[in-house]
């Protein structure tokens, strides 16, 4: 009886601090997000800077965010954005894509990555955030 009670507690215990360790990956991910901000926005009403805008970057097509001037490399990588492959970019995006105007040594550190998606792909298209 005692493991079934102990087996119950650890099952609670993890469904309810399931959705505070999501919390913290967002929070930590808009902190890692502040490396972006010289170059990128995101969520509502963000508009292109040195870089593209970041709304709806899952599943977006490399080069297409309306109204930025792309390098050639980008436009034309055969990109479609989603976790593994923003992942991989975002460590080196000079190796995952020669010749982008890019100009950012990347993250190495696989938390702060996983934050970062966290963050920024619970934005929409129209930069809400995802219900």
């Amino acid at each position: 009886m005692t493991k079934l009670t102990f087996a119950a507690l650890v099952a609670l215990t993890v469904t309810a601090t399931a959705p505070a360790a999501m919390a913290q990956d967002v929070a930590a991910g808009k902190t890692s997000f502040n490396k972006c901000l010289a170059c990128h926005a995101i969520g509502e009403g963000a508009k292109n800077k040195v870089g593209p805008e970041l709304n709806g970057i899952n599943g977006r097509k490399s080069g297409s965010a309306p109204d930025y001037s792309y390098s050639d490399a980008n436009k034309n990588s055969g990109i479609t954005w989603d976790e593994a492959t923003f992942k991989e970019y975002i460590k080196d995006p000079k190796a995952k894509i020669p010749g982008t105007k890019m100009a950012f040594a990347g993250i190495k550190n696989e938390t702060e990555i996983n934050n970062l998606w966290t963050f920024i792909s619970q934005f929409d298209k129209d930069g809400k955030i995802k219900q």
